[in-house]
């Protein structure tokens, strides 16, 4: 009896240590979920109130991708070679509340920025002050022999094509501050010492440092800062008057897009330094109205299709012909499309917080761009699904 007894307390005390574990374990879980819960709502479901504006056969297409994605904002244009045909804005400026985006808000343009900095490239090109074939070594022969030897050859080609050896990108905690152009000569001087990552011209590697040292080829040659000869050569001959550096807005005012992380929550503040920091402006840190990302591409669009434009024809073919075989140009991914006729052109681009997409079709005459205030896969992969239904629209038109 003693033994059953003793075996039911042992039983007993078991059963009660068991069962305190499992709810002990119960609560842990519970607190996990909750708090995984808490977190997702600090996101939430896009908003139901979705203001639009613009073309509503734009704007019917955009709001239900808004919503599928979990957006704050989107814009879009379609454009041809005699210029803009539609353009629509949906969402908010900022996650959380109600104020609109509008058609002159300006948008991040990321790496869609790198055809801008070719373009200026073969400005100068066109009048005799730089080459493609210019090499590191003659446009900086006073750095030239601390250089790796296999840099010393690298050309602008190579550097536009990121088939340069180069790195990615540079330790940008290295090179911040706000003299950008004496830290692109910086970058020159101390990155080339080390030996390049492959063999030039050998090897695709998107590389943002390439544009950064290109842009340090053209402050070398020319005197002026990229931002100034930019401006002047490109953003001011095609009337892209809205057109700027670094992020949008004022800081705590929600007078443009604010931007959002990859997981769709705002950033802590805004403004022109919530961006990429001003060393990077050759790789990626234009913004503009999306009327005014338009020009441009029209520009891209009527100098593929050999019609008067900015350069000249050949120009064009440079910037949008792959030098060293692969599918990348000049700051153009060159790819096939039956919906393009064939030959296309494309571009994304993604500070971390905005996300910017462009499709350019010469045999057919048109191109479609969309920008979205948030970044990473979610955001990309709703300006692929608003580029589709964009392009079943023209079909249809």
């Amino acid at each position: 009896m003693r033994l059953e007894v003793k075996s039911f307390f042992i039983g007993l005390v078991t059963g009660g240590a068991v069962m305190l574990i499992l709810c002990v374990a119960l609560l842990f879980t519970a607190a996990w979920v909750m708090n995984r819960r808490e977190q997702r709502a600090d996101v939430g479901p896009a908003p139901k109130f979705c203001p639009l504006i613009g073309d509503a056969s734009v704007t019917r297409l955009l709001q239900p991708i808004r919503q599928k994605y979990n957006l704050p904002a989107m814009s879009a244009a379609v454009v041809t070679g005699d210029g803009l045909k539609l353009a629509g804005a949906v969402g908010v400026r900022q996650r959380g509340t109600e104020i609109p985006v509008t058609l002159d808000d300006l948008w991040h343009l990321g790496s869609d920025g790198k055809i801008m900095t070719s373009t200026l490239i073969a400005r100068l090109v066109e009048r005799g002050q730089l080459r493609w074939d210019i090499t590191l070594a003659e446009v900086f022969p006073e750095i030239a022999p601390q250089m790796h030897p296999d840099f010393r050859r690298v050309t602008l080609l190579q550097l536009l094509s990121h088939h340069a050896g180069l790195p990615a990108n540079l330790d940008l905690g290295a090179y911040s501050g706000g003299n950008a152009p004496q830290l692109r000569r910086r970058a020159v001087q101390a990155e080339l010492q080390h030996a390049p990552e492959s063999k030039p011209g050998s090897t695709y590697v998107y590389s943002n440092l390439g544009y950064i040292i290109a842009a340090a080829v053209v402050e070398k040659t020319t005197g002026q800062p990229w931002e100034t000869l930019i401006t002047q050569e490109v953003f001011q001959p095609l009337q892209m008057n809205s057109a700027g550096f670094g992020g949008t807005g004022t800081p705590g005012k929600i007078d443009q897009p604010w931007p959002h992380t990859e997981n769709g929550a705002p950033v802590a503040v805004n403004g022109p330094d919530m961006d990429n920091p001003p060393v990077m402006g050759p790789a990626g840190r234009i913004h503009c109205t999306i009327q005014d990302w338009a020009r441009f591409v029209q520009d891209q669009l009527r100098g593929a299709r050999g019609e008067p434009a900015l350069l000249q024809p050949e120009s064009y073919a440079k910037l949008q012909t792959q030098p060293f075989g692969g599918d990348y140009a000049l700051g153009w991914s060159v790819l096939s499309r039956a919906w393009g006729g064939g030959k296309v052109l494309n571009h994304c681009g993604d500070n971390t917080m905005n996300c910017a997409n462009v499709w350019v079709a010469p045999k057919k005459d048109f191109a479609i761009l969309v920008c979205v205030n948030q970044s990473g896969d979610q955001a990309f992969q709703a300006t692929d699904d608003a580029v589709g239904a964009l392009i079943d629209l023209i079909k249809k038109q």
